[in-house]
């Protein structure tokens, strides 16, 4: 375990590597990296499965530039989403210089998180282990659970953290500066993410459906940026659609009398606003399509690979 803080040089050789956050749904992977990051790059939803691919979020340290990488939650896949979305994870822990599971302290040592540790533990990669909601846990609970993960595979350093709350980040990403190789920045140090601006806008609406529709909607439900004009005086017109899978799924979507997609449309423009610090000008269509996310095209939209 990491008992000391190494302060990230403020001199001396640039430093850049990727840093996968890799974890089973819902235990924080999208909280954890806008809180290293200080600012929104990946939507957060109570619900399971809420990012669907690869998200690289940048953060300088120093003279260290870590790319978070935030991965869909591993599960057992089903769909050929849900496998694409598998794939992208598991993508994205093999590619970076560093993989960081990130486990619900609540939850503890569940067969999810074993078999994640177990296949982290095959693929080779340097891996340090973060316990996520370590302030709704009694400390007792804490080193037992740290000690079983490690037993499985030995952990380069292990940190108890809230990333909700922001606590023990700064460790974090002194640590993880300190742990990337030598060379040359990926991106201009004034970069937060490589999301495109139409793939955010598509993402801050499906944001709102995780959060404001219930039951079989959610994960039913791809929204697709399907054109952005900029206007002169500055702001934008964006336009997307939200794609379900049957009558009833759009139904509840549009509300009575359409108050559930006006808000969904309300709150989503209002975040954009200001993420984007402009005027933006947002209509969103639903239309159903069934079997989606069985379509091959409509997973390479989502910027997913094809996984069978």
């Amino acid at each position: 375990m990491s008992e000391t803080e190494t302060p990230a040089p403020a001199e001396g050789p640039r430093r850049c590597g990727l840093v996968a956050i890799v974890g089973a749904p819902n235990a924080g992977k999208s909280t954890l990296v806008n809180a290293l990051t200080g600012t929104k790059v990946s939507i957060v939803s109570p619900k399971p499965q809420t990012t669907r691919f690869r998200i690289r979020a940048v953060v300088m340290q120093g003279l260290a530039q870590i790319i978070l990488v935030d991965t869909p939650g591993i599960f057992a896949p089903r769909r050929r989403l849900d496998r694409a979305m598998v794939a992208a994870a598991w993508g994205g822990a093999q590619d970076a210089d560093l993989a960081v599971l990130i486990v619900d302290a609540r939850a503890g040592l569940t067969d999810e998180v074993r078999q994640i540790t177990e296949k982290l533990k095959q693929g080779g990669r340097r891996a340090m282990l973060l316990l996520n909601k370590a302030d709704l846990v009694d400390p007792p609970r804490l080193l037992p659970l740290a000690q079983q993960l490690n037993e499985i595979l030995p952990f380069a350093e292990t940190f108890m953290v809230s990333a909700l709350k922001g606590r023990g980040l700064d460790k974090v990403l002194a640590v993880l500066a300190n742990n990337l190789p030598e060379g040359p920045w990926l991106f201009p140090e004034d970069d937060l993410s490589d999301l495109p601006q139409r793939m955010l806008a598509a993402e801050i609406v499906r944001e709102q459906v995780l959060r404001q529709t219930h039951e079989e909607v959610p994960h039913h439900a791809t929204v697709e940026t399907e054109s952005w004009t900029e206007r002169k005086d500055g702001s934008a017109r964006i336009d997307v659609t939200i794609y379900v899978t049957r009558a009833t799924q759009k139904a509840i979507l549009i509300g009575d009398g359409g108050s559930k997609i006006k808000n969904i449309g309300q709150t989503a423009r209002r975040e954009l606003e200001a993420l984007l610090e402009r005027r933006i000008h947002l209509f969103v269509n639903v239309k159903e399509r069934a079997g989606w996310d069985e379509e091959r095209g409509r997973i390479r939209a989502l910027g997913l690979d094809d996984a069978g």
